[in-house]
């Protein structure tokens, strides 16, 4: 992935309780899933913003797998 051509600033960004309730899981299993390489985040002071594209792109390679 080149950082220099992707505009981060247009991408929407979720929290980890966003994406938890999303995902109708606890946010002790977000962190897990992103601390595991699983799940793509950006960590921003002591919190984590997680991209909408990594999470339907981490949604998307999960149905694959169960079909």
């Amino acid at each position: 992935m080149d950082l220099t051509t992707t505009d981060y600033s247009k991408a929407k960004f979720y929290t980890v309780a966003e994406v938890a309730q999303l995902l109708r899981v606890s946010n002790m299993t977000v962190y897990r899933l992103i601390n595991s390489g699983q799940l793509a985040a950006v960590r921003v002071g002591k919190s984590y913003r997680l991209r909408e594209e990594d999470v339907n792109r981490y949604l998307a390679a999960r149905f694959t797998e169960a079909g």
